[in-house]
């Protein structure tokens, strides 16, 4: 990982010098080694110096009520220097999250974002900008990864940006599960420096295989100068049900509940380093059967509905002889406590084969490795030889995913009749589109099982590419989660599918998605969004068990009735779409469903975004506007030596000498030339 993320510092160092201007005189500017808490770093014309904005509060309110869940995320940004800034940052939120609503808040003003294409959005904003009117941009870019533009902060001035989303609750092997996620892990960017400048202010350049590489990597703050950006978050949960267990395993937050059976969750001095986590489990004999929560628009019925399988103890079930496949990342940026929890978790796995079965290991970095050339039978020394090469394995080197992706799914031998691929990794890839069409190709028999480790995983990635490979995703987030997790995918592993499942609205032309419901495995409920011209009748599912016919009803007029199911609707509509894209569809013919969708329900996407503008231009016409990107933490648990290399220290301070030593050698090679010709 560290040679792409050092070219990558280099290149970006080049733009740097482009497009900053000189500090008033006697101005304060900072390093970027000396930033103290979370700002927004308005670059110089002074090599390494930096007029600093710092980020007040970020403060997160989510409500949890039955499956949805309503959030509310405020940044507020004071400018303390004697410029007018323009600030950029890359910010994180759940990959399912249907980002609907932008506020801009400038003292008592109150500016409304609003959706529209992606291009006119930029333009608008940019007009906006130019004019010294204060503006804001929030874009899409991927479905785990936002970008907000501030244009115009004044000297002096607070500047808040609320952004509102909503997004449907996991539930998973008996368990609910609410994600916050609160940084951009470093990415690793294959393929080569395009030739046009770099659209972004990330370390890294753009390139022909993550064309938009700068903009997913914000710069990242070396953990010697401690942590930035102080979070704020509170839960407040109407699960509808008594609860056997409600922790936080991620950080040590306060919980209370009232007579009502109302909780709520408080985070305080609290640092966006890692993923917030919280999980319930209902109380005995009280788990979902069956959840339906409708919305009326327009005179159209919205459904959301959750149906659970049926219990694991009443199915026979026979265990057959299997192919695993087992791949695991030792990129750098799988460093420190990461490696010991996918070495840990591989270990895991390797007890549960049986003699039967046959099993290989392929670990990647730069490279990849096989264990063995194909895979073997799972006789006690071949565990035993396999436990030893794992105990060995390192983290270091570049995520270069693609080669031992296609090795995994290599389905040369079929020695079983099931074939599965466990993938231990952090999913941190900006090529993640070229990858899910990987699987969507190559697939075959094979089913795809990922499992995130870490504090920030790319839960985008990880979770398509479960969902392409017809398989789940598992999250281990800490050392301790690692035998509860993987017994749960064990049990998954074990247990068959539910398969061919089929559902019947009561309305012939209703609108669903997923479209087709997909194999489901132990614990996995069926959940599904669906656009509906009536709510008169039942939703029917059905579907084989173990050669077990499984039927049931759930009657739609029962459905609570809830707001915004219309845009979980179209969010789950959009992610298909985009899907569609990795299985050969036209980028034009997906770009203009998608634009469809989007408009109509007021969702920001691949396509759009959301601008708001101030009509009172506010930036004297003389006043220049200086821009920068705000430094993230690196998230818990990574090394920063494992994923940048040894470079200085500082969110990216190292450009700067690296570009310093780069002209110093250029032009000791240029006067060395000329002395050769004199």
């Amino acid at each position: 990982m560290a040679s792409r993320f050092f070219s990558g510092l280099v290149t970006v160092a080049l733009l740097a010098v482009a497009v900053v201007a000189f500090p008033q005189q006697g101005e304060e500017t900072i390093g970027l080694g000396e930033v103290g808490r979370g700002s927004l770093l308005a670059a110089t014309e002074t090599p390494g110096r930096y007029i600093a904005v710092p980020l007040q509060s970020t403060e997160v309110e989510i409500t949890v009520k039955g499956l949805v869940v309503e959030a509310v995320v405020e940044q507020t940004f004071e400018n303390r220097s004697n410029e007018w800034l323009e600030g950029v940052y890359v910010f994180p939120l759940p990959q399912g999250a249907a980002v609907h609503a932008m506020k801009l808040v400038v003292g008592n003003r109150v500016i409304e974002g609003q959706v529209q294409e992606r291009e006119a959005a930029r333009k608008v904003y940019q007009q906006a900008k130019t004019e010294g009117k204060k503006a804001s941009l929030v874009e899409q870019e991927r479905p785990n990864i936002f970008t907000t533009s501030v244009a115009n902060i004044g000297p002096g001035e607070a500047i808040a940006v609320r952004i509102a989303y909503q997004e449907i609750l996991e539930y998973d092997s008996g368990r609910f599960l609410l994600r916050f996620p609160m940084v951009v892990g470093p990415r690793y960017i294959p393929g080569k420096p395009v030739e046009t400048e770099s659209e972004g202010m990330g370390w890294a350049f753009d390139t022909d295989k993550v064309p938009d590489a700068s903009r997913i990597t914000p710069p990242v703050l070396h953990p010697d100068n401690g942590k930035i950006n102080p979070v704020k978050l509170t839960v407040s949960l109407d699960a509808g049900m008594p609860l056997e267990r409600l922790i936080c395993p991620s950080h040590p937050a306060q919980i209370s509940a009232d007579e009502g059976g109302l909780r709520r969750i408080r985070l305080e001095g609290a640092f966006a380093d890692r993923d917030f986590v919280l999980e319930w489990v209902p109380a005995r004999g009280r788990e979902p059967r069956a959840a339906v929560f409708t919305e009326e628009l327009d005179g159209v019925y919205y459904v959301l509905a959750m149906v659970m399988p049926p219990a694991d103890e009443f199915v026979e079930t026979v265990r057959l002889p299997r192919e695993t496949v087992f791949v695991i990342d030792t990129s750098g940026s799988m460093g420190g406590a990461s490696i010991l929890q996918a070495r840990q978790a591989l270990l895991l796995a390797l007890e549960q084969l049986r003699p039967e079965d046959f099993f290989n290991i392929i670990e990647f970095d730069s490279n990849f490795t096989e264990l063995w050339p194909e895979s073997r039978p799972a006789m006690p020394a071949a565990v035993a030889e396999a436990k030893m090469w794992v105990e060995r394995l390192d983290a270091n080197g570049g995520t270069e995913m693609m080669g031992p992706l296609l090795a995994a799914l290599s389905d040369r031998f079929e020695h079983t009749p099931l074939r599965q691929v466990i993938f231990i990794t952090d999913g941190c890839v900006g090529n993640e589109d070229a990858l899910f069409g990987a699987i969507n190709a190559e697939l075959g028999r094979s089913r795809l099982f990922t499992i995130g480790i870490g504090s920030a995983p790319n839960s985008h990635f990880m979770e398509r590419a479960a969902t392409f490979g017809r398989g789940s995703f598992t999250h281990i987030g800490t050392p301790s989660e690692v035998s509860l997790r993987m017994g749960e995918l064990f049990a998954k592993l074990e247990n068959p599918v539910l398969a061919d499942i089929e559902l019947v609205w009561p309305d012939p032309d209703a609108d669903t998605w997923p479209n087709r419901v997909p194999d489901l495995y132990s614990g996995e409920p069926v959940v599904v969004t669906a656009r509906l011209g009536t709510l008169h009748g039942d939703l029917e599912a059905s579907g084989v068990r173990a050669h077990q016919a499984w039927r049931t009803g759930v009657k739609l007029s029962v459905g609570k009735d809830s707001a915004g199911i219309n845009r979980l609707w179209a969010r789950r509509k959009i992610a298909a779409l985009m899907d569609d894209r990795a299985r050969g569809v036209a980028e034009t013919e997906v770009r203009e469903k998608v634009l469809e969708v989007a408009l109509e329900h007021h969702l920001v996407s691949k396509y759009t975004s959301l601008v708001a503008v101030d009509v009172t231009p506010t930036r004297p016409e003389d006043a220049e506007l200086k821009s920068g990107a705000v430094p993230t933490n690196l998230p818990a648990g990574w090394q920063h030596d494992k994923v940048f290399g040894h470079l200085p220290k500082g969110a990216t301070p190292g450009r700067v000498h690296l570009l310093t030593a780069l002209l110093a050698l250029a032009l000791a090679v240029a006067l060395r030339g000329l002395r050769t010709v004199v």
